[in-house]
């Protein structure tokens, strides 16, 4: 089965995010047959805020180490890191991965939808197989967060090659149903409270992404993991020592 197909069926592809072989492993051991990264994740395990460009690099060595896993792998590369569609076509050559995400916005702008749209139409060119969603951060951003302008926005992506459209921060049941009957490629939403992924595919929804939320959670399970030793309560549940080091282990006997 190709990564693509992953989108066609009856319930949306829940897609979790990692941010490291170990979170990957255990997304791996619970399931999972697709496994996208989390630009917030492995930005902040570098010590920086999300959306700077600074994952470029460690996105590469996060993709390569995740190549060797049986499951497709999806980077999450920002805007593509760079301005010029060629240099973003050049580093989505290097990647080794099913998928990208691609996001038309920088600091926290919106971007021209004709630059974003020949940044996916570059990679397209350079990366055929490559599964290019293209995310649209109106609603994301508060910035022309209306459905015309978003499905402006998606109609041109799709022209250039674009084989799914995310857009994150869409939550109304029929904002959904406009975007999905309106965009011929796969409609990928964050989660949203209240709507099971059968609901979110009677809307027309193909694909969940998780984004950071599962690494916002480990954040907080760790304070709260300190916080009971500290105060003598019940220490919460864990993955066994055992069990997470056989795993980085058999990971490590991968490796060429």
């Amino acid at each position: 089965m190709a990564f693509h197909e992953l989108h066609l069926r009856e319930l949306p592809l829940v897609l979790p995010n990692a941010w490291d072989v170990p979170s990957a492993l255990a997304f791996l051991d619970a399931g999972f047959e697709a496994i996208g990264t989390t630009s917030l994740g492995v930005a902040s395990s570098l010590g920086r805020p999300d959306g700077g460009r600074a994952t470029r690099e460690a996105n590469l060595l996060l993709a390569r180490a995740l190549s060797r896993l049986p499951c497709f792998v999806s980077v999450d590369i920002e805007d593509g890191y760079a301005d010029e569609p060629d240099t973003v076509a050049d580093y989505a050559a290097e990647l080794d991965a099913a998928g990208i995400n691609i996001e038309d916005s920088s600091a926290a702008r919106l971007i021209s939808p004709q630059v974003h749209a020949a940044k996916v139409a570059a990679v397209k060119r350079r990366r055929p197989d490559l599964f290019v969603n293209a995310r649209v951060d109106t609603y994301w951003l508060g910035q022309e967060a209306n459905v015309d302008a978003t499905l402006d926005r998606a109609a041109l992506y799709v022209e250039a090659g674009a084989d799914g459209i995310f857009v994150p921060g869409a939550s109304e049941p029929a904002v959904l149903r406009e975007l999905a009957r309106s965009i011929p490629v796969p409609l990928n939403v964050l989660p949203i409270p209240g709507l099971s992924p059968a609901e979110l595919a009677s809307l027309g929804v193909r694909r969940v992404s998780t984004g950071s939320l599962p690494y916002r959670a480990a954040i907080h399970a760790a304070a709260e993991a300190a916080r009971a030793v500290r105060e003598g309560s019940a220490v919460p549940e864990a993955t066994p020592y055992p069990q997470l080091q056989a795993g980085l282990e058999g990971f490590q006997r991968q490796a060429p």
